[in-house]
């Protein structure tokens, strides 16, 4: 029982401490005090002669007289000392403690309307980078949660992202699936609770009990708005359950193979998507529009040339991205567009400025069938051949090479109803070897696909055998001076730099894409069912098109034109990329929202960045019913032609 009391705080121990001096100090002083020849008479005196001796301890050997006196006095100040030390260590123990706790984060964190960010995995530089650079949070402060010591996550973040002292990065050590370590970073009082899918063999399980403490801490339809996010689809109808109405749950495995598939019949487009979704330019926004009520959407969008308009926000929370000409704005809705910043400005009297003789009318112009190269295999490879066999113009080829691990009926994946179109091959080859590609004419395919392996844990970094595959693939395309569109996916965003880089590379970062969505929906959650029509329901409704396809090459004309244009073939345009004649790599530049009244000279190499349509959806709007839309012909949107 005494154990246990001193054991219980640092107050406790100094209680107990003072009790024991007073013990010892009291008697020792009264018996000095009686044994005084020199001593008051009275008792009252005597007590307070007791009390001076007891509170002067620290004159060591001040009393004088006999030589038991002065040895009396003498342990008394000894006493003293011992007590005083004591003290002091009790007190330098307990404040030591106390800082040791704060470094090892496991105090609770004071703030309010802050981000919260649970878990650890190669997603968080990029989700903290971003929500710092976003300022989400009441005062720009994120905090991270996760079972690893506070001062190296902290340490790790403010390397990898250049930050400052003057940002505000809170870390707190304790395991997110944990209720009590929840409470360390005050989640009830957070902006935004960001849950980042975990590693782990059984990761997208872990994500799934963090939403349950979440819920458990929180309750079920109380706290701030949740994004997570899961690998598998199979996990992701639990995630949403245990995430609540507040919630919204990503599926990172999809959103990359959708990337992984549009950039291979798109070299290019996996960094438009990232200009288009960090927060260091133009991003998605969303207008409050009462004065457009009754108006076309086309009229609409050419009246507000300062933005970049790609569809309606409904009243009832449903997205409507390039919708159908006619479309009329209702009272309530909101206009989604891309724009520099989120401040609204009213509706210019007339539409921008619109040469019509300089726009390129709509016309069909079939695709072919394609054929690909897939090198590699991994967790998401089934769900990229599904998708292709969707998505594909009947009688195109994919021949798959993989290692001797992977199986012929392992990729012959189950095919979904009409799937027909897609013709696959397997090879085995060990791409370790340069011997692999040989006898791949590579002049025959029209995109090639590298897959990275999935992370085992081993020594060997799944990046590692990803980029000795380019490097053999650009000596194989030097060699016979035929480069195809090449796509990889790579697992660590520092890989990027050291790419071999052929003519047409395109680089995937696994999960990249997924973690900007976490920061967007967390940082606008309004614009969750925008981006979920985006990535989600249509997966490829963002395109590069030639810039021919909607303005005469040579002829100068304004982005209003473009948008125009694009308005007629059902689509909206939101950016563009200049690329020169010459240049055998298009310009990592892309020039988003550039404005209505920019005026420039389109060449035929320029590229217009464009939300595409979907099929016709009852209510007036487009929308998709797969994953990622099919490959359309040039001519696809003819038919609905608005007027300019």
């Amino acid at each position: 029982m005494f154990d246990r009391t001193l054991a219980r705080s640092t107050g406790a121990l100094l209680g107990w401490l003072a009790l024991g001096c007073l013990a010892v100090v009291v008697p020792v002083s009264a018996l000095l005090v009686w044994t005084d020849p020199d001593a008051p008479r009275s008792l009252s005196d005597r007590l307070l002669a007791v009390w001076r001796t007891s509170a002067e301890t620290m004159r060591l050997g001040g009393v004088t007289g006999a030589p038991v006196r002065m040895l009396l006095s003498v342990l008394l100040g000894l006493i003293a000392l011992l007590c005083v030390s004591t003290v002091v260590g009790v007190v330098t123990t307990g404040l030591g403690d106390r800082l040791t706790e704060l470094r090892r984060g496991r105090s609770t964190v004071l703030e309010r309307g802050h981000a919260v960010v649970l878990g650890w995995s190669e997603h968080v530089f990029t989700v903290v980078g971003e929500l710092i650079a976003g300022g989400v949070g009441g005062r720009g402060v994120v905090t991270v949660l996760a079972d690893l010591d506070s001062t190296d996550m902290e340490r790790a973040l403010r390397g990898a992202l250049g930050l400052t002292d003057g940002v505000r990065l809170v870390c707190r050590t304790g395991a997110p699936t944990d209720p009590e370590a929840l409470a360390l970073v005050a989640p009830q009082a957070a902006g935004t609770v960001v849950v980042l899918p975990d590693e782990g063999p059984d990761g997208d399980l872990a994500v799934v009990r963090v939403l349950l403490a979440l819920r458990a801490l929180l309750g079920a339809r109380t706290g701030p708005p949740v994004v997570a996010a899961v690998r598998e689809e199979r996990y992701r109808y639990a995630a949403e359950l245990a995430a609540g109405p507040r919630g919204t749950v990503l599926e990172t495995d999809r959103v990359t193979t959708q990337l992984l598939v549009q950039a291979a019949r798109q070299p290019g487009l996996s960094a438009a998507l990232r200009d288009l979704l960090d927060f260091s330019g133009a991003e998605l926004h969303l207008f409050d529009i009462p004065e457009a009520a009754g108006l076309p959407f086309d009229e609409l969008a050419l009246r507000r040339p300062e933005t970049c308009a790609v569809g309606l926000l409904r009243t009832d929370g449903r997205a409507v991205l390039t919708p159908a000409p006619g479309t009329l704005v209702r009272p309530g809705d909101r206009l989604v567009a891309v724009a520099h910043d989120s401040r609204s400005a009213p509706l210019d009297a007339c539409r921008a400025p619109v040469d019509v003789s300089a726009m390129v009318p709509a016309r069909a112009c079939p695709k072919r069938p394609s054929r690909m190269l897939l090198l590699g295999w991994n967790r998401r490879a089934p769900l990229l051949v599904e998708t292709l066999r969707r998505t594909v113009r009947p009688g195109s080829r994919l021949d798959v090479v993989a290692g001797p691990e992977t199986g012929t009926a392992e990729i012959r994946v189950p095919r979904s109803r009409g799937a027909a179109g897609l013709h696959v091959e397997h090879r085995v080859g060990d791409l370790d070897r340069p011997d692999s590609l040989t006898g791949v004419d590579l002049a025959d395919y029209d995109s090639v696909i590298v897959l990275g392996a999935d992370h085992d844990g081993g020594p060997v970094r799944p990046d590692d055998r990803t980029l000795l595959t380019l490097l053999m693939l650009r000596s194989v395309a030097e060699a016979t001076g035929r480069a195809p569109a090449v796509v990889a996916e790579l697992c660590d965003i520092r890989s990027r730099a050291v790419v071999p880089l052929g003519p047409v590379t395109d680089v995937v970062v696994r999960g990249e894409l997924t973690a900007l969505l976490l920061a967007q929906i967390a940082h606008r959650p309004g614009l969750t069912a925008v981006f979920e029509e985006l990535f989600d329901t249509r997966g490829g409704a963002l395109a590069l098109h030639p810039a021919e396809r909607y303005v005469l090459p040579g002829r100068e004309a304004s982005f209003a034109t473009v948008m125009a244009a694009a308005l007629r073939h059902g689509e909206c345009a939101i950016g563009y990329r200049a690329c020169a004649a010459d240049a055998p790599r298009p310009a990592d530049g892309l020039r988003l929202c550039p404005g209505g009244t920019d005026r420039r000279v389109w060449a035929a190499q320029d590229e217009i960045l464009v939300v595409t349509a979907g099929p016709a959806a009852p209510g007036g709007g487009h929308r998709a019913t797969t994953a990622v839309r099919p490959e359309p012909d040039e001519g696809d949107a003819a038919d609905q032609r608005a007027p300019a």
